[in-house]
């Protein structure tokens, strides 16, 4: 369970250290983002000039993520109209509000199509908690994500980002490698005139991720470690 915030807020996220005390906070408090920030600052590849639209939509975005994984009523998020969300992911059938909240962002981003057999994860046999708690093993120091470059301002809003963390933990009982895993993407975000998200649509590839938690044997005994 993570700590409660520090009073200073987080500046990456806002609506974090909300003045609100109805709140309904997953883990009874809103939560820390010492060692993802950590992560973030030290392995991203643009640093955004303050109050630029990079930054805007890189922050949105941080903010979207943090209500969805740490808020449990769709009441509470700021970062979204509820009655008009959408989240699309590689061009699959929309998700509302509700249905994103219900999977997760994993299970919503990692559904797939492919026959049964193929699966690298199956999102359908996760819930909310499984999935965070195996990309939480697995990512000890966390999943940063940041905004690549921005092709469009407001109110279709596109996009390229990355998505990287170090392979450090278990994975389905994969051993780790120690090394970075990571993917980009693209986004389309449609916001209203209060920059509330109406409609994210991502596209990326899975396997860019799982190419690098598969790496080793199922239940492999042991773990290799490269030499340099």
């Amino acid at each position: 369970m993570e700590s409660e915030l520090k009073e200073e807020g987080d500046k990456y996220r806002s609506f974090l250290h909300d003045e609100a005390k109805d709140i309904e906070w997953r883990h009874g408090g809103p939560p820390v983002y010492d060692d993802v920030n950590k992560l973030f600052e030290e392995g991203r590849t643009k640093e955004w000039e303050k109050g630029s639209l990079e930054e805007v939509v890189q922050n949105a975005i941080k903010s979207w993520e943090m209500e969805l994984s740490h808020k449990t009523n769709i009441k509470d998020f700021k970062t979204i109209n509820p009655d008009k969300f959408k989240l699309i992911v590689n061009g699959r059938e929309g998700l509302s509000g509700e249905e994103t909240l219900k999977l997760g962002s994993y299970n919503a981003l990692l559904k797939s199509s492919l026959p049964e057999e193929f699966k690298y994860y199956k999102a359908e046999e996760e819930s909310f908690e499984s999935s965070h708690d195996a990309f939480r093993a697995a990512l000890p120091r966390g999943f940063a994500w940041e905004v690549v470059a921005v092709y469009s301002g407001p109110p279709l809003i596109a996009f390229k980002f990355r998505h990287w963390g170090f392979f450090e933990g278990p994975f389905k009982g994969h051993a780790p490698t120690g090394e970075m895993v990571q993917f980009y993407g693209v986004g389309i975000l449609k916001v209203d005139d209060s920059l509330r998200a109406e409609d994210v649509e991502i596209y990326y590839d899975p396997a860019e991720l799982f190419g690098g938690l598969l790496k080793q044997p199922q239940n492999c005994p042991f773990q290799h470690h490269k030499t340099s």
